[in-house]
């Protein structure tokens, strides 16, 4: 009777034991649910933030020049910031590439500010810079009559240059990386079709819109200004060779130059000014073709010794022979930094002129020079006081 008691008081004592199991392994079982529940958002928390970000990068590359297909180049940029809605200008753009050196930045506002004035048209400067220039630039652009231009600042590594400048130490002084932006056009505005490429000495007093219109024939990726038959032919740099033809810029003794069969007195042209087919230029890898000049005249050094005139006229007169439109003489009435411009040039025909080019030695913020009074009147003051043109005092205004 005892056992039997026994008997019946433990089950009682084991079905507590089986119930507390049974909530622990309940308790367990919540919580991997929950453990595999927040994995999964976690998972699809990632794929969002990826899909994002891939969103984001597509957009970037859309507007960034690093994305033309097959070429990787250390350029970056920025927009211009929101502008006032009722001053913006509509229609066909028209991009304008135009380099600021730092010690220059006065000549690139000036220059834009005659572009700006003296048209209608929807102008969208693409500024190529040095990175220690950006900020200079930036408060010049939105601190002065400047702050509703469209523009877009880009940032050029010399870098890109490795190879394919000389490395004397006695011309290395007269090589100016920003000077090579004009080869890289294609790079910096990936999606335009068409555009015109400024020298920062230069003052337009017609409409650019006129410019851009020039008809290039079929084929050619690039309009230049002719040095024989422009406004500008008696240009001649005295005694730095003849700079009006292709004898005055390639050593024509050097075997490269030999092969490639061109005329020694073929009329050159002047690159500060360019009227670019980006469509056609991308199809003839002209920026290749630029640079393997530019390589091998590191190498060989194929450039005429008397060259006086910018060592980024070379490439550009090898790559264009004989297959290059041109441009309206009056769109690029230059040598107005020269010894005598104010002789050669009356002030009527100055004055009917639709482009004027400073090149030369003397340029209108830095010397004396001809023509000063037209780029003053284009010339903003710098509200840094950084800039100062040099025949003026610091104070004048």
């Amino acid at each position: 009777m005892l056992q039997n008691d026994r008997s019946m008081f433990s089950v009682p004592l084991i079905q507590p034991r089986l119930t507390r199991r049974a909530a622990d392994d309940d308790a367990m079982s919540l919580r991997r649910v929950n453990v595999a529940i927040l994995v999964l958002l976690a998972v699809a928390f990632l794929i969002i933030v990826q899909r994002n970000l891939l969103n984001l990068n597509d957009f970037l590359r859309s507007e960034n020049p690093d994305a033309v297909p097959g070429m990787i180049l250390p350029f970056e940029s920025e927009f211009s910031p929101e502008l006032r809605p009722d001053l913006v200008r509509t229609g066909e753009k028209i991009p304008v590439v135009i380099t600021a050196a730092e010690e220059r930045l006065g000549a690139v506002v000036a220059a834009m500010n005659s572009v700006y004035q003296n048209s209608k048209a929807n102008i969208v400067f693409n500024i190529v810079t040095m990175n220690d220039t950006v900020d200079h630039l930036k408060v010049w652009m939105t601190k002065t009559q400047l702050n509703n231009v469209k523009h877009k600042i880009i940032i050029f590594e010399p870098q890109l240059l490795n190879g394919k400048i000389t490395k004397n130490p006695q011309k290395l002084d007269s090589v100016k990386p920003l000077t090579f932006a004009r080869f890289y056009m294609p790079v910096f505005i990936p999606d335009a079709e068409k555009a015109i490429y400024l020298d920062d000495d230069i003052i337009v007093q017609g409409d650019i819109q006129e410019l851009f219109d020039t008809s290039l024939k079929s084929g050619h990726a690039a309009a230049f200004s002719d040095d024989c038959d422009s406004a500008s032919a008696k240009g001649i740099v005295r005694g730095a060779g003849n700079q009006n033809n292709y004898i005055g810029f390639l050593d024509f003794k050097k075997e490269a130059i030999k092969k490639l069969g061109m005329r020694a007195n073929t009329c050159s042209f002047n690159p500060g000014v360019i009227v670019a087919n980006l469509t056609e230029w991308k199809r003839q890898n002209i920026t290749n073709q630029l640079e393997h000049w530019m390589e091998l005249n590191a190498q060989e050094d194929l450039y005429s010794k008397t060259l006086a005139e910018s060592i980024t006229t070379p490439p550009l007169l090898i790559v264009f022979y004989k297959h290059h439109s041109s441009i309206d003489p009056m769109w690029h009435v230059r040598h107005l930094g020269a010894t005598g411009a104010g002789n050669r040039y009356s002030p009527q025909f100055v004055k009917a002129a639709k482009l004027l080019h400073w090149n030369g030695h003397y340029k209108p913020w830095s010397r004396t020079s001809s023509f000063t009074e037209v780029w003053d009147k284009w010339y903003i003051q710098d509200p840094m006081r950084k800039f100062h043109p040099v025949r003026k005092h610091a104070g004048d205004k």
